[in-house]
Parts: structure tokens; sequence; C-alpha cells
């Protein structure tokens, strides 16, 4: 009887064994449908990223190293492989070509400093004007503040050059306060070196012009941003301003209203709700429009080719337009693709500090 039962517990187990690995078999046929079911709809996408994205990238890297004038297939082996030569021409070795990116960099460094504080500040101020229910035809106050974004750069940097001619409206409404504008595209003082020169200071320290960083003096360095630079900054606030303020309006109408109302009832002002509720809760979204901010300013080109092409005196160079000019100005491509792969970089490693710096801190 005991063998019996034995003999069918055996019998059983086996078919057991045989149905449960029969269902994994079935389980994994499945997801293996799926998966390739799966990859079939995102091929195209996945193609298309390769083709116009992955692959212009290897192949702008492979440009970088050779000295490449562009009347050719980089492949052919007909271009010079000259290796790190461009970077080190660039970065390394003192020249024309050091010390305009290093003037491009000078110059992108107070573009971010005053334009990122700029947008930000303003495009924060606009939300939280337009998300307020005391203002009326709110609706009406965001399509205006949106609408120089969704209009083309070339139409406003044309705008913005009739504006800041000698002649423009922003020297005539300086001459009704008293104040004799300046030349803003044919000045290439600093606005530093500007303010010190009312005070008779026309020539630097001597320690700040004998000083030398990066092939530049530390009075170059310092001097401030040319007033042609300041009007870039001008354009870029002004524009920017209507898109980042849609980021903060998001991020206002999200805060609870019941938080503002029982910080309201324990006794805070309006000052105190903005520190102390609004603007903490807020920390994402700014986060968020400082990194696209500092990103866009460091890729900034149109403006530059538009209003000034780097004048005066390389005033207003950015590596972007350098890349520019050194690829289809000077026919050396090599040179142009080492600039985009620096300015790459740079932004890659301001944006990781920047959100390290903004990141949120758990107690």
């Amino acid at each position: 009887m005991v063998g019996t039962d034995m003999t069918a517990t055996a019998t059983r187990e086996p078919s057991a064994r045989g149905h449960g690995s029969s269902r994994r078999r079935r389980v994994s046929g499945h997801r293996l449908q799926e998966r390739r079911a799966g990859w079939v709809f995102v091929a195209p996408a996945v193609v298309v990223l390769v083709v116009f994205l992955f692959a212009p990238i290897v192949m702008a890297a492979w440009v970088s190293l050779l000295d490449w004038n562009g009347q050719s297939s980089p492949f052919s082996g007909d271009a010079e492989f000259v290796g790190l030569d461009n970077y080190r021409n660039l970065l390394v070795d003192a020249g024309l070509l050091r010390g305009d990116f290093m003037l491009s960099v000078r110059n992108t460094l107070y573009y971010v400093l005053f334009g990122v504080t700029g947008v930000t500040v303003l495009s924060f101020a606009l939300a939280t004007a337009v998300n307020s229910w005391v203002l009326k035809g709110r609706g009406y106050f965001r399509t205006i503040f949106y609408f120089p974004a969704i209009t083309s750069s070339v139409a406003i940097s044309v705008l913005f050059l009739f504006l800041f001619q000698g002649s423009g409206v922003v020297n005539v409404m300086l001459s009704w306060v008293g104040i004799d504008g300046p030349s803003w595209f044919n000045d290439p003082r600093g606005v530093l070196h500007i303010v010190l020169s009312r005070f008779g200071m026309d020539a630097p320290p001597s320690w700040l012009a004998d000083n030398t960083l990066g092939g530049l003096s530390l009075w170059q360095w310092v001097s401030g941003p040319s007033v042609a630079m300041c009007a870039l900054i001008a354009l870029t606030i002004w524009a920017s301003s209507g898109t980042f303020m849609l980021f903060f309006l998001v991020g206002l109408q999200d805060i609870p209203i019941e938080l503002e109302e029982a910080a309201a009832i324990d006794g805070a002002g309006a000052w105190r709700r903005f520190r102390h509720v609004t603007l903490p809760l807020m920390r994402r979204s700014v986060v968020l429009v400082i990194t696209l901010a500092l990103i866009s300013s460091w890729q900034v080109f149109d403006q530059v080719f538009i209003l000034s092409q780097g004048a005066p005196a390389k005033t207003t160079l950015t590596p972007a337009y350098i890349s520019y000019v050194r690829s289809f100005g000077d026919g050396q491509f090599g040179v142009g693709a080492a600039v985009a792969f620096v300015l790459f970089a740079i932004i890659i490693v301001l944006t990781i500090v920047q959100r390290w710096i903004g990141r949120e801190r758990r107690a």
C-alpha cells in the first residue's frame, strides 16, 4: 500500500514539474514576442537617432582629429590626420586661435552671469504677476509676455540693431535724462573700464595689465562686458523671459492654495509667504530654468551673427561663432569641430556643477 502511494506520488511529481516547465516556456515565449514587437515599434525612432544624432557626433569627433577643408569625404584618407593638434592649438599653444577662444569664453562668462540671472529673475517676476488673482486680463498679459518667444530671432535681432544704433531709440531715451548714450557696437571697452574712466582712470592698474590667465591679461578678464555685449544680454533677457515664465507659471499653479492660506492665517505677510512658502516649493522649477538658460547661453550664435559678428574688437565673440567662422569661413573644419567639442565639454561640466549646487539636500 505504501509502495503504491509512493509510486503514484513519484508519477505525479514529474508530471507536475513538466507542466510547470511548459508553462514557464510559454510565458518566456510570450515575453520574447512582446520584446520583439516592442523593438519593431521603436526601431524607426532608434534608426533616426543613430543616423541623424549619434552618427554625426562620431563623424564630427573624427573630423576634429583631421586637417580637413570640407572638400572631400573625411573618411577617404585625403585629409591629414593631426591627432590632438587642433585641441592643442585651441587650449595650449599661444596663438591667434587660443586668444580668440579665450576671449569668447570670457565674453560668454559675462553673458551667462548677467543673462541667466536677469532672465531667471524677470521670468519669475512675470510668472508671479500673471498668476496673481488680483491682476485682471491675465490671459492677455500671458500672451503678450510670451509673444517674443514665438518671434523669429532674426527679426528680434534686427529690431535691437535699430534700437541700439548711435541715434537709436535707446540713446534718445537716455538723452532725456541727461545721459550721453554710448556707441553700442563700436566701443570695445568693458563696463567697468567705462565707469572707471568717468573718474579719470583710463589706464588699468599695472598688476592687472601685466599678469595673464589663459593668454589674456587679468584686466581683460575683469573689465566687464562691452556695451555691445550688454545689448546682446538685454536681447536675450527680453526674448527668453516669456518661455521661462511658463515653466515658473506651471510650478506656481502646482503649489496648494491651502499652504498660502494657512501662512496668511498665521500672520505671515506677502513677503514672508513668498520667501518661506513659495520660493522653497519652486526650487525644482528654478533649477530647471537656470539649467536650460545656462545651456542656451553657451550656444548663442544667431544674435552675434546678425548684430555684431564678434565686433567691436572681438568683445562679442562666442565659441559657437568661432566654430562657424573657422569651419565655413576659413575652411578649417577640424578646428571648428574641436571648438564644438570643447564647448560641449564646458556645457556638460557647468551643468553638472549647477545641478549639484541646486540639488535638494536631505536632512
